[in-house]
């Protein structure tokens, strides 16, 4: 491939990894918040006004106007500082790939559970429509019944919340699976540098996987190393500076849990001159 794909965030030392749980709770109440004003000033400032004019005459909806332009107002300032927040939340799980995964998917529980509670609060508040079932003429005739889209759109108050509420609820679930991963793979990375041993490995092959993080690139590497039970050799993937990529022949250190040799934790060796001595195989082109 010519050009390599590109990922957002930093490469994950998972030894230095921690829990978001309480970063993403407190970041998390306010945009849930802030995500709930907008529903609610969203609902009766524009959806509101739409529906009526969807389902009546447009000229049989005349009322002041004041009181939508200030809820649409309160809609603009309430969704930018609930996108802060949600973007905030983004990085609240960590400065790297798996943490900005749940800090994703905890900012999309806020907004789907505050829009829930937002649009739900405000149904009594919906303007009814001046006919139900019948859509009034221009310039009198008769009525017109209403189309299945007509029978959505009328309601719309209850299908908002109820649509919102459904996602928040599959959110649930796949930021508590996403939270269970994250909290395995730590367990596994502190439990590694604890009782794992380091020597140094060499590596016998190495392979660019055409990904990018945070302008790093990211390698799969055969390493061979020793362990108490004899020479072994592993495949894995490694996340480098450029300067500090491996190459054919380069030393790396290697973390292995002596239990499963094949549990390995593989960083760069800064000593080893070696290494980031073939950057033309993965660099990108400047055309």
């Amino acid at each position: 491939m010519m050009f390599g794909s590109f990922e957002f965030g930093l490469p994950e030392d998972p030894r230095r990894a921690r829990r978001p749980g309480l970063r993403l709770w407190l970041l998390g109440v306010p945009t849930t918040l802030a995500w709930a004003v907008a529903g609610w000033s969203g609902a009766l400032g524009l959806l509101d006004g739409f529906r009526l004019m969807s389902l009546n005459r447009v000229d049989a909806w005349g009322a002041d106007a004041g009181p939508a332009v200030s809820l649409v107002l309160l809609f603009s300032i309430a969704i930018t500082i609930a996108s802060s927040l949600g973007f905030a939340m983004l990085w609240g799980g960590g400065m790297s790939l798996r943490g900005m995964g749940v800090g994703f998917r905890a900012s999309s529980l806020a907004a789907s559970l505050g829009i829930a509670l937002g649009t739900g609060f405000a149904i009594p508040s919906w303007t009814p429509p001046e006919s139900v079932g019948k859509r009034l003429p221009f310039g009198g005739g008769a009525a017109e019944p209403w189309t299945d889209v007509d029978w959505i759109v009328y309601y719309e108050p209850y299908l908002v919340p109820a649509v919102a509420g459904v996602t928040a609820l599959v959110m649930i679930m796949v930021l508590g699976r996403a939270f269970v991963s994250k909290a395995e793979a730590d367990d596994r990375a502190q439990a590694l540098a604890q009782t794992g041993l380091q020597v140094m490995g060499q590596v016998i092959g190495v392979e660019f996987t055409n990904v990018w993080v945070m302008g790093n690139p990211r390698f799969t590497v055969q390493v061979r190393f020793a362990t108490e039970a004899g020479e072994r050799t592993v495949v894995t993937t490694m996340i480098t500076p450029p300067l500090q990529a491996p190459a054919r022949g380069s030393t790396v250190k290697v973390t292995y849990d002596p239990r499963n040799p094949d549990v390995v934790q593989v960083d760069p060796d800064p000593a080893d001159r070696a290494a980031g001595g073939n950057l033309g195989a993965f660099l990108p082109p400047l055309f």
